[in-house]
């Protein structure tokens, strides 16, 4: 009777795993399956892609990059730059400022502390398209359009990164760390320098990749800010050639440039992937 349990036991076992297995393979394919489609559309011309679907590479990738790397209504080399300072920039400073916020709520005690937390999470409920049209008059004031500090800087605050540093350095970070570093006689920022943002490099890979994404992908703000054409960022630049004249459309072009466009991201991606999958198990975690 024991061993027909037990035997029952591991076949639904069996088929339990094959299930969840097959799911996330169905789900791994379906994520896949549009960079695949974008990889194989990038080696096909303008015809071919008119002609229908197919699964198929063509032999048109080298053209349609030369087309793409030459093109002379946008400058894809110089938008890419532009692109990368920005968002670099931009992941550098909201997961610094926002660890350095959340170190200070979490470690110090003062009387408005807690109003202080809840004031930065009633900010985090704000979209960002409230407020833009006072954020695009207060640049005009200070006559900052065609300049990339706007995109930048307002960086710096961002709750909903201070929300997860907040919460990674609750499950990371013993405060006993903190005071024998003050015993030690460690000023506060070299032990937030030293000692407390080598902990936090998963929570900092996994919110600088997420940031970096986002920045890159910006197209209202800057679309807004930005109409030279050697300042245009990537998102800009895809925006023009998808509103080019139909007679000198071409499908091909536009492919290879967005496949041109997320290599950046599969880049940093592949570099802080290992401190990602650490930082979004470790933060679970309560040490």
């Amino acid at each position: 009777m024991d061993n027909r349990e037990s035997r029952k036991g591991r076949i639904q076992l069996i088929i339990a795993r094959t299930v969840a297995y097959a799911i996330l393979i169905f789900l791994a394919v379906a994520c896949l399956f549009s960079f695949y489609m974008l990889i194989i559309n990038a080696t096909r011309s303008n015809a071919q892609l008119q002609a229908g679907f197919t699964l198929a590479p063509k032999n048109n990738f080298f053209v349609n990059l030369k087309n793409a790397w030459t093109d002379a209504s946008i400058n894809i080399p110089r938008g890419m730059l532009n692109s990368f300072l920005i968002a670099a920039s931009s992941a550098v400073l909201t997961t610094y400022f926002s660890a350095l916020t959340a170190y200070g709520i979490h470690v110090y005690n003062f009387k408005l502390k807690r109003f202080a937390f809840y004031f930065i999470m009633a900010v985090m409920m704000i979209p960002p398209q409230v407020s833009a049209v006072g954020f695009i008059q207060l640049v005009n004031k200070f006559h900052l359009t065609n300049n990339y500090l706007p995109l930048v800087l307002p960086s710096i605050a961002a709750p909903v990164v201070f929300f997860y540093m907040k919460q990674y350095l609750e499950s990371v970070l013993p405060m006993e760390m903190v005071e024998a570093a003050r015993m030690d006689g460690s000023g506060e920022f070299r032990t937030f320098n030293h000692i407390v943002l080598p902990i936090m490099k998963p929570a900092l890979a996994v919110q600088m990749i997420f940031s970096f994404v986002s920045s890159w992908n910006n197209y209202f703000i800057p679309a807004l800010l930005l109409d030279k054409k050697e300042m245009k960022t990537v998102p800009i630049m895809i925006a023009q050639l998808r509103s080019a004249d139909y007679s000198k459309f071409d499908m091909g072009k536009v492919y290879m440039f967005i496949l041109l466009a997320i290599l950046p991201v599969l880049v940093v991606y592949i570099i802080l992937s290992k401190s990602i999958i650490k930082g979004v198990t470790a933060g679970s975690v309560k040490g």
